[in-house]
């Protein structure tokens, strides 16, 4: 028996697993692998759901395992096919061509995103500007860790998530956690936490929310969604007026305090209370906490970042911990919690606009130069910055924007702002290339779509969220035709003649990253594989093989030009929205501990939907009552830019104020705000403007009535081709009535052939959605929401199955009308 020590592939704590061979499941595409937790600094033999659950999708049924294709190339209504890699790229292939032979280098584009490993995200970084010679890259991680770590580099030069690691939380006396719910979000991080309460330490939660994390917390503090920067500026005051400034520390490390001093002026308590919902006595507790009890930490996370003032909002809370002398301290300081896999490691080598590998900028002429000779390339060749990712995907499709995207690792259907507008700009480009392991909402609007290898499958590095370099290791081969990402890339360069600059092989990557970042911000240069294996992996920066690596950061200076943290003076700005009368409420967004971001992979494993199986809008009773809604009631959420329908859950640990629901499901970011930070071009995913309403309207506080349709049953199917859906029988078949608008809810289905086929779900005989139920499997899937069916529309569900193969379909597809 071979045991091969690795990472779980999910949130940015990378928990130590071992993975261990068994005999495969039957109709298995390979050998099977069982997880088991190992004592990892970070996870000390503890997982959560979803890490125990992740070897499941390696020989998932509805995996991807060879590439698809449009059965009519340039139309994406038809079904898509299997296809061999030679046929796929050749399609990639000429509509590059096509397209920057119309439009120019920058017509074609990459998304990437923060599950990539190192060695993947710098060749995907590398493969925009020198295979395709074009500016339009961007990532997920824009939507995610964009504004703490823009407020970390101007403050403290250089931006690592948490500069010290995550044991030392347990040191702290006082901890301030804002905007973060790690009892959900990370659960192994919570011993943590727990082995500090233990020892008496006491931790404030700021969240609009009473979440598991909140509940264990000494206070939980309660702000207006988007006022988190009031109360870090009247945190500020408190500090100044009542002498728990350190002093030594700000004259001695620092520079601007005197500015940010003058601002906070104008935040005395009363005020602060008033603009925030978080009471004077509340707001000087804190403050006298975090000065008189140290060791002590502030951490932030998106649920402060994730707003048009995200950035701003991080920087009044590092002001803050300068201010009280916390940074480069033992077992004290400032840090962001980083949330995706690679998160750390994902914006710190290339994949964003503005960025070389190292953390360098992409505009300035000696990391061009540098990185120019490492590459071998001329530096003029390299172009210069980009757009965010937002504003990337704001114009595809149109004149100056991209016009053939390649989207590595993100769902971005699901996950981007104001995603029905997103789904419009994909449908207006010339061409849609999807990498994934499923067939993801976005893979499914995709002209070309690549099965990639899993995380069990492939050699690379991640960072966590402390800065430390881990290795990924391979226990098992990709099954079928899948191919990792690092082969796809290669064999494109290749197809566009640039392929001498680069490899498949990931070490090889990893030895030239490390070349690359050298002198830079984040400097691997002294990172080798067999370090990491032999330290635990090894914290960056580590510019040399002699080098102990930087577990704490800062305490001796910081790397700027004078080696001086520096104060930036901020002010409170309302959110892009406001409540008004037409939107009364705030709504904001957030994770449960079932799911992972846009669920891609997470909505497939059995027992976490059984656990969360379509996403709920949390409210408190009193706003439930006011319209008439009880606890598990369909309601409708509407906001500026769409509407969602969810069940209800009432919760008097809520705000009366604020409706939350989770993102990990696909039309939630329908109602989300795109109004970008100034500085980080980060989404206001976290607070817009908000109505609620039962799906039947009722009078006074009653039962709500809903209007649902069904359309089921159990039929023998006999395909004609997986390109060539069929009607499977009349009963399948709804007529949308007039005045009124349907909205699909879910679908279930279950197959008992050997083989995969596919429910497709028609509008006017044309195909909407696909749904793949695998070999003598079933499926879930809950829609929030497709769109909507307006009054007349004929529905129906017909099915896609290999010629000449015969079985039975269980098929449920609910729909509401409103």
């Amino acid at each position: 028996m071979t045991l091969t020590e690795t990472h779980c592939p999910y949130c940015a704590l990378q928990c130590g697993i071992h993975l261990i061979p068994e005999p495969p499941a039957r109709g298995g595409h390979g050998p099977g692998l069982r997880l088991e937790p190992a004592g990892f600094p970070v996870n000390r033999g503890g997982l959560c759901a979803k890490g125990w659950t992740a070897a499941e999708l390696l020989d998932h049924p509805e995996r991807l395992l060879t590439p698809l294709v449009r059965t009519v190339a340039g139309d994406r209504s038809s079904p898509l096919r299997a296809a061999s890699w030679e046929e796929a790229l050749a399609r990639i292939v000429g509509a590059i061509g096509a397209s920057q032979r119309d439009h120019g280098p920058d017509s074609v584009g990459a998304f990437g995103g923060g599950g990539l490993t190192n060695e993947k995200a710098y060749t995907l970084g590398k493969f925009v500007r020198v295979a395709l010679r074009s500016s339009s890259i961007d990532y997920n991680g824009r939507f995610c860790m964009s504004s703490a770590a823009t407020a970390a580099n101007r403050s403290l030069g250089v931006d690592r998530g948490l500069p010290f690691p995550l044991e030392d939380v347990a040191q702290a006396r006082t901890v301030l956690l804002v905007g973060a719910n790690p009892a959900d979000a990370m659960p192994p991080s919570m011993q943590f936490l727990d082995a500090g309460r233990a020892m008496g330490a006491k931790h404030i939660v700021v969240d609009p929310r009473r979440t598991a994390t909140a509940r264990g917390a000494y206070r939980h503090l309660q702000p207006v969604p988007g006022t988190d920067l009031a109360l870090a500026n009247g945190m500020m005051h408190v500090a100044v007026r009542e002498g728990l400034v350190d002093d030594a520390f700000v004259s001695g490390r620092t520079t601007g305090f005197d500015a940010v001093r003058a601002a906070v002026n104008g935040y005395w308590p009363e005020r602060v209370e008033r603009m925030t919902g978080v009471s004077e006595a509340q707001l000087r507790e804190t403050v006298h906490l975090l000065a008189r009890e140290r060791p002590a930490m502030i951490l932030t996370a998106r649920g402060a970042e994730q707003h048009s003032n995200g950035t701003d909002t991080a920087q009044a809370y590092l002001n803050l911990a300068l201010a009280l002398g916390l940074v480069g301290r033992p077992f004290s300081g400032y840090g962001t919690i980083t949330g995706q896999g690679n998160g750390q490691g994902g914006r710190e080598h290339g994949q964003k606009a503005d960025q070389l590998p190292g953390y360098r900028r992409l505009d300035d002429p000696a990391a061009r130069e540098h990185i120019g000779r490492v590459w071998g390339i001329d530096p003029a060749e390299l172009p210069q910055p980009g757009l965010s990712a937002y504003e990337m995907l704001d114009r595809l499709g149109t004149p100056g924007g991209v016009r053939v995207l390649l989207v590595l690792a993100s769902n971005i259907a699901v996950s981007a702002p104001h995603s029905s507008h997103v789904i419009e700009r994909l449908r207006a480009l010339d061409l849609l290339v999807v990498s994934d392991i499923f067939l993801s909402e976005t893979a499914a609007l995709a002209d070309v779509v690549l099965p990639t290898a899993q995380w069990a499958e492939e050699e690379g590095t991640m960072t966590n969220l402390e800065g430390r370099v881990i290795r990924r290791r391979k226990a098992a081969e990709p099954p079928g035709e899948v191919r990792t990402d690092l082969r796809f890339l290669k064999d494109l360069a290749d197809r566009l003649g640039r392929g001498a600059y680069f490899t498949d092989e990931p070490r090889e990557v990893f030895e030239e990253l490390r070349r690359a970042s050298a002198g830079g911000l984040a400097d691997y240069a002294g990172i080798t594989y067999e370090r990491i294996d032999d330290e635990d992996g090894v914290f960056w920066p580590c510019p040399a093989e002699d080098h102990p690596g930087t577990p704490r950061m800062f305490t001796d200076g910081f790397p700027t030009a004078d080696g001086r943290a520096r104060f930036v003076r901020v002010e409170h700005r309302d959110p892009n929205e406001l409540p008004d009368r037409d939107y009364p409420y705030v709504l904001t967004t957030g994770r449960n501990m079932q799911q992972y971001q846009s669920g891609t992979q997470t909505r497939r494993v059995r027992s976490l939907t059984v656990a969360a199986p379509e996403p709920r809008a949390e409210l408190h009773p009193d706003l439930a009552r006011r319209h008439g809604i009880t606890d598990g009631d369909l309601v409708e959420l509407r906001t500026r830019r769409g509407a969602a329908v969810l069940r209800a859950r009432c919760d008097p640990g809520i705000r009366p104020d604020t409706v939350f629901a989770p993102f990990h499901w696909p039309g939630i970011n329908t109602l989300t705000d795109p109004a970008l930070d100034r500085h980080s071009r980060m989404p206001a995913f976290k607070a817009c403007a908000v109505m609620i309403a039962p799906l039947t309207p009722t009078k006074g506080p009653a039962e709500v009535h809903s209007t649902p349709r069904f359309m089921q049953g159990v039929f023998p199917f006999e395909g004609k081709g997986l390109d060539e859906p069929v009607p499977v029988d009349g009963a399948l078949r709804l007529v949308v009535p007039d005045g009124v608008v349907a909205q699909a809810v879910y679908f279930r289905g279950g197959n008992s052939s050997g083989e995969l086929v596919c429910a497709v779900l028609m509008r006017d005989g044309l195909p909407m959605r696909y749904f793949p139920i695998g070999a003598r499997s079933d499926v879930h899937v809950s829609l929030r929401v497709v769109e909507d069916l307006d009054s007349g529309t004929t529905v129906e569900l017909w099915l896609a199955a290999p010629a000449g193969l015969t079985g039975t379909v269980v098929v449920d597809l609910g729909l509401v009308e409103v």
